[in-house]
């Protein structure tokens, strides 16, 4: 316990690295600006209904059930979760439903419904992108700090099968004529915050993950993962300290030495940044120690949609529709353009509704129903005045939810609360509003994204969205223990666990996640 790290965030990441250092003998504190823990994945309370500020799923389980075992603790035994069959209902504005399943017979037949061929390739689809995943992985889970690690043994092979040359949707053209079917297989870009009209060829493995080894739901919500990570971190002697804004990260030269709160200084061999890296480089490292990462640098990066939020606590329930409902507007091209190209809100949204409570009662009083939705929309451009256009799009946004079964909603709506992208921006400090971070495109993957170990100073080490490999909750996670491993590399420690996919086996990793449904 000789060597100190401080923590800058307690969302996912900064809990999987306290984790991760912390059973390797690490002295950890986890300074949070908020008054809990968890960040997006984290849940809060209305009126009595609780509800998920941002992830609402939980996919992939077996990255964050080694971080757990690591830690000497079990992720089924901490926290108790539900595999969803259906995964989600899929409705095109174009016409037609997906009733989507990991069961692939029954997915096949689904497919069948909208396109007798396109279901005939189901199965070709699933055993190439196994085949992806299985090639890719061990890069996904190594550090890129150059160019150079492109040449790393294996990757030039991967080309033909990588292909980012093509844009998701044309991968998925190989498999499926339908573009419903298109769609339903490359929705998931936007957990990247990408279209799948640009979005790379490989995310495929997204909508493969999903059904190989099935959607999640956390009982309690996504924040139940946080809150037994934090949990278990004190456990292990992490210290947290909430409502403890950083107000910069200390350098003695170009090495980190520490942080500075209102409160305090803290001083530490290392420091693990977590908060958002677009804003959080900007405000917490100086000017001079990030040429690479400089203010106009990050201005000229593409970054990520953002999202208009409506949570609502209902009275009643609607057991007839899915716990997870996605509509895809009727012009879903058009509704890109806008987000991506326009900065304008679409006429025709598309929507993502959350119906937990037929799945999980904890989450609302008896009798009723907390609603989680979702729309894509623009970053924190200037051509959306969200103080002006809140009240009218979300009349928009409710007028679809009748496309989902949903007409009355209105009236039913006992509690509500709205996010926008200047609420994004303003209370979490995403940089523009940008819910995913950085964009995930070709020329903002692998090495060009910010090293986990930042690359112009010593001592400090990013985990989290905006660095390698990317977004989302397994993601992030894998870049915490990317970080980790560097770090305890960088300071002569050894660690009992190790993450080395170089023989990565897909059938045992199936029979692992299966312990965890």
């Amino acid at each position: 316990m000789d060597k100190r790290v401080v923590i800058v965030g307690a969302g996912p990441g900064g809990l999987a690295s306290a984790m991760l250092l912390a059973s390797s003998g690490v002295d950890v504190t986890i300074v949070e600006k908020r008054d809990h823990v968890g960040g997006r994945t984290s849940t809060f309370e209305q009126d009595g209904f609780h509800f998920d500020y941002g992830p609402t799923f939980f996919l992939y389980p077996r990255v964050l059930s080694e971080i757990f075992a690591a830690a000497g603790y079990s992720l089924e035994n901490e926290v108790p979760m539900v595999r969803l069959d259906p995964q989600y209902r899929l409705v095109f504005g174009q016409g037609g439903e997906l009733l989507a399943t990991g069961d692939h017979d029954r997915m096949k037949a689904a497919v069948a419904q909208l396109c007798p061929a396109d279901a005939n390739n189901l199965e070709r689809f699933m055993r190439d992108n196994r085949d992806k995943l299985q090639k890719f992985l061990p890069f996904l889970e190594s550090p890129f700090e150059g160019w150079s690690d492109l040449l790393k043994p294996g990757m030039l092979k991967l080309l033909p099968i990588l292909a980012p040359w093509r844009s998701l949707d044309d991968e998925l053209k190989q498999y499926f004529s339908d573009e419903r079917i298109r769609l339903g297989f490359s929705f998931q870009s936007k957990y990247l915050g990408m279209s799948p009209f640009r979005c790379p060829g490989l995310f495929s493995i997204l909508s493969f993950l999903e059904y190989e080894y099935g959607v999640f739901h956390p009982i309690g919500g996504c924040g139940a993962i946080t809150r037994a990570m934090a949990r278990i971190c004190e456990e292990m002697g992490v210290k947290i300290l909430c409502d403890e804004a950083v107000e910069g990260i200390e350098f003695t030269g170009r090495k980190a030495t520490g942080v500075k709160t209102a409160k305090r200084e803290l001083k530490a061999d290392a420091v693990v940044m977590n908060a958002e890296f677009a804003e959080a480089a900007r405000n917490l490292i100086p000017q001079h120690l990030r040429s690479r990462w400089s203010d106009d640098t990050i201005d000229k990066k593409d970054f990520s949609c953002s999202t208009f939020m409506l949570y609502m606590g209902i009275e009643g329930r609607y057991d007839d529709v899915s716990h997870h409902t996605i509509y895809l507007s009727k012009d879903y091209r058009g509704n890109l353009h806008d987000i991506e190209k326009g900065h304008r809100l679409s006429t025709d949204p598309s929507i993502y509704v959350q119906n937990a409570s037929v799945s999980d009662d904890t989450l609302a009083p008896k009798g009723m129903s907390s609603l989680y939705v979702l729309a894509p929309v623009t970053h924190g451009c200037k051509g959306v005045d969200w103080a002006r256009e809140a009240a009218p799009f979300r009349e928009r946004v409710l007028d679809q939810m009748g496309s989902i079964g949903m007409g009355d909603v209105r009236d039913r709506i006992r509690t509500e609360r709205i996010l926008t992208p200047a609420n994004w921006a303003a209370e979490f400090a995403l940089h523009r509003g940008s819910t995913f971070s950085m964009a995930h495109s070709l020329k903002q993957m692998l090495h060009l994204r910010p090293h986990n170990r930042f690359e112009e100073t010593e001592g400090l080490y990013l985990a989290g969205g905006g660095t390698h490999p990317g977004s989302g909750l397994p993601v992030i996670f894998e870049s915490a223990r990317i970080s980790a491993q560097l770090m305890l590399d960088d300071m002569g420690l050894k660690h009992e666990w190790n993450f080395d996919r170089s023989a990565f086996d897909q059938s045992q990793l199936q029979d692992r996640d299966l312990a965890v449904q």
